[in-house]
């Protein structure tokens, strides 16, 4: 049985573009991950953050991985790309987060599953929308959620 999940994946050091594309190819060619949609990409400014701009997308699996199995995936591509974390909402080569799993609710110390901040962030709603527009999250519509963020910069990239 396979779970259906979204990560969102953010760079904003050294080559994101070519960063983000690889990281999709990793998952893609990853024991567990049936299939793989992308959303298109789009560059934003940092959240609560300093530095260059980011390139994000979301992407949705279908996967047999366990969400902390998963989630070890995730941190091992991140890790594959030189990924640091020197301190909270630091500039990255590459951030995969785990958005939803299936409609389970998980809150441990390591994984918090839906993303606690994913309906504040117009680069993870946008894309997100854009696969799955039907997609009911708790929060709210996709609508209402995306005029709460207005003041986020987002720019679709052209591929």
């Amino acid at each position: 049985m396979s779970t259906l999940a979204y990560i969102g994946l953010g760079a904003n050091l050294g080559n994101a573009r070519q960063t983000i594309a690889a990281a999709i190819d990793a998952l893609r060619q990853s024991s567990g991950i049936l299939t793989l949609k992308q959303a298109p990409l789009y560059s934003s400014d940092p959240v609560d953050a300093q530095g260059p701009i980011f390139i994000n997308t979301v992407v949705a699996i279908d996967t047999t991985l366990e969400p902390l199995s998963l989630l070890d995936r995730l941190q091992a591509i991140e890790q594959e790309h030189g990924r640091e974390r020197p301190y909270r909402n630091a500039p990255r080569t590459l951030d995969l987060d785990l958005l939803l799993y299936g409609t389970f609710t998980i809150d441990t110390p390591r994984l918090s599953v839906p993303h606690p901040r994913m309906h504040h962030r117009a680069f993870v709603l946008r894309p997100l929308k854009d696969l799955t527009p039907d997609l009911q999250l708790a929060q709210g519509s996709f609508t209402t959620l995306l005029a709460g963020c207005q003041d986020q910069k987002l720019d679709r990239l052209v591929d």
